[in-house]
């Protein structure tokens, strides 16, 4: 029964993998339609928002209570907001840092986080990382470093630059202490509702940011402009309101190192469509770095299921599996 858990999980992760893979492909189209980074960020959170409320409320006719934010336990409360928070921050951090350096620069230093994922697990003694853990945990990222990398161009210009890169590692960071809260930090709150009340949020701020900013024509561009209208649908129902159900699915039944190292299946996904789309080179060290992963997400169904220790008085089955009952 955990070996179908974990399978369920795991597959889960990288479908949501996939479904965030879509961003960058259909971003570059989107700017192109007249959209800026910020006012993308908002019309795709509100598809996404919708999308979700609308899963919510099939769920809530089948039976499924609606759980308001505000009457979670006090610890749940600030844990939701904690993940609400550091949703947004990792969304405008990694909107200003892709502004001010290099793209595949961001992505290494953001991907870095499943390893603090790991880190923080072992540290808090909720997972352990075994041996095969580890060694899937060291070939996603290696991995990773060579899909990313393989993609900079020799010939064009790398932009360093301190603050873009102290912002992608401050999203890691971020990234990190959301996949961490999630786990069990509100699981009085089913996943689909939280994450709609978290997308909501980033909708919010997201659009307001661009409107003090000076974006508001760029924000009013869906609603002129029938290209940009249809792919923010798109990216916010195929690349956040459905992969990010399933994202805080799997983290709640796989664990957060897990799901940090199968996440690392978006970046392939990213470059590949990049490849077939955007007809983006795809250098052979891009393949064998696709590849590296893939086998460490086989390779991870070897190892044990995740250690979680529960909340005092609470069963087992619950803390495994907070969308029981």
């Amino acid at each position: 029964m955990q070996d179908r858990s974990l399978l369920i999980g795991s597959a889960t992760v990288v479908v949501a993998a996939a479904g965030f893979g879509l961003l960058g492909p259909v971003a570059r189209f989107a700017y192109d339609a007249g959209l800026q980074p910020l006012s993308f960020v908002a019309w795709r959170g509100l598809f996404g928002t919708l999308v979700v409320a609308l899963f919510v409320a099939w769920r809530v006719r089948r039976g499924r209570p609606l759980i308001a934010p505000w009457r979670l336990p006090a610890g749940q409360g600030r844990a939701l907001l904690v993940a609400t928070i550091t949703a947004l921050l990792l969304n405008v951090a990694m909107f200003i840092a892709f502004e001010r350096t290099t793209v595949a620069l961001v992505l290494l230093g953001f991907y870095t986080y499943p390893a603090l994922v790991a880190v923080t697990a072992v540290w808090r003694g909720v997972e352990r990382l075994d041996g095969v853990r580890a060694a899937s945990l060291v070939l996603a990222l290696g991995g990773m470093v060579l899909v990313v990398a393989g993609g900079l161009n020799p010939a064009g210009e790398l932009r360093v630059d301190a603050l873009g890169i102290g912002l992608a590692l401050g999203a890691a960071v971020s990234q990190t202490v959301f996949v961490t809260i999630s786990r069990n930090g509100f699981p009085g709150i089913p996943t689909d509702q939280a994450m709609g009340w978290i997308l909501a949020a980033t909708t919010a701020v997201c659009a307001t940011l661009a409107i003090v900013t000076g974006g508001g024509s760029s924000l009013a561009e869906p609603v002129r402009s029938g290209q940009a209208l249809w792919l923010s649908a798109l990216a916010g129902i195929a690349a956040a309101g459905i992969p990010s159900i399933l994202f805080l699915r799997g983290i709640r039944t796989i664990g957060g190192t897990r799901t940090g190292i199968l996440m690392l299946f978006e970046p392939v996904v990213g470059v590949g469509l990049a490849a077939i789309l955007l007809h983006e080179g795809l250098a052979p060290i891009q393949v064998v770095g696709g590849g590296c992963i893939l086998a460490a997400a086989v390779l991870l169904q070897r190892s044990e299921g995740p250690v979680v220790a529960a909340p005092a008085g609470a069963p087992t089955a619950a803390v495994l599996d907070p969308e029981r009952g």
